[in-house]
């Protein structure tokens, strides 16, 4: 993997991991664009770098994310049912994340599930309620359709959260939060059993200067994407990004329809 490729594919982490548009997806579209075949090092390099994208919501949310016992409570009980289930169906989740059919058809079905999102959930924030276990419990539920791949953790956490009446900017920042334990237990976890393995664990230490410059190109591009984001969402929706997310998929689709090759 060349400089380029990983710079390339760090960005496209950074920017698409906390926005409602699958990062899985855009993964697969940008290794296919830059002719990458995937291999060991590659499918490391795409879980390593989301450490980087988790490090900016704690920069970012420094003050808030070590707030309370309650605040830690609440994340917990929202990661329960994601931990739970991803443990239980680890190997089946996989097996759909190499679907790349999967992944282009999620993200058509999910852009077009958000050109009515605004309509159906979109409460001020003055009125919103308090949270409570049983409200991040629900959005935590919602967080385990985002193991389907190309549906977008982010877009389902932010939905969940509109769903208990929740404002835009609210429901954002609390997938913010969320994302942290979440994306640290998954890709902590697949990091283990890559670790596990001789032949793996060799390849990683060979290209740490690579995981290393990712997983900083990966952290300030998100911060970035966090900040344009929930002032975007707070102001225009989720329309464009439904809008954007057919658009993908359907470019996706094409590319596989003509025979073009795509994979993660």
């Amino acid at each position: 993997m060349s400089w380029f490729q990983t710079i390339i594919l760090a960005i496209v982490e950074g920017i698409t991991e906390f926005l409602p548009v699958s990062s899985t997806g855009h993964m697969i579209l940008a290794q296919g664009f830059m002719g990458m075949k995937s291999d060991d090092f590659i499918k490391a390099f795409t879980v390593i770098i989301q450490f980087g994208a988790i490090l900016s919501v704690v920069i970012l949310y420094w003050k808030r994310f070590f707030q309370s016992w309650d605040f830690y409570r609440m994340l917990f009980v929202a990661f329960i049912p994601a931990a739970v289930i991803g443990l239980l169906l680890s190997d089946f989740i996989d097996s759909l994340l190499e679907n790349v059919w999967v992944v282009s058809i999620m993200l058509v079905l999910g852009g077009i599930f958000m050109l009515f999102v605004d309509k159906w959930f979109t409460y001020p924030e003055k009125d919103e309620p308090k949270m409570t276990v049983s409200k991040a419990f629900k959005i935590g539920l919602m967080q385990c359709v985002s193991m389907i791949p190309g549906v977008s953790r982010s877009m389902a956490t932010i939905v969940g959260g509109m769903s208990q009446k929740f404002s835009r900017k609210t429901a954002a920042e609390f997938s913010f939060f969320l994302a942290v334990p979440t994306m640290a237990a998954a890709s902590g976890y697949k990091l283990m059993k890559l670790l596990l393995k001789d032949e793996s664990r060799q390849i990683l230490m060979n290209n740490v200067d690579l995981l290393i410059v990712g997983n900083i190109v990966a952290f300030i591009v998100a911060m970035m994407a966090i900040k344009f984001f929930i002032g975007f969402l707070t102001k225009y929706g989720f329309k464009v990004f439904g809008y954007y997310r057919i658009i993908a998929g359907l470019l996706m689709l094409i590319l596989l329809f003509c025979g073009f090759h795509l994979e993660i």
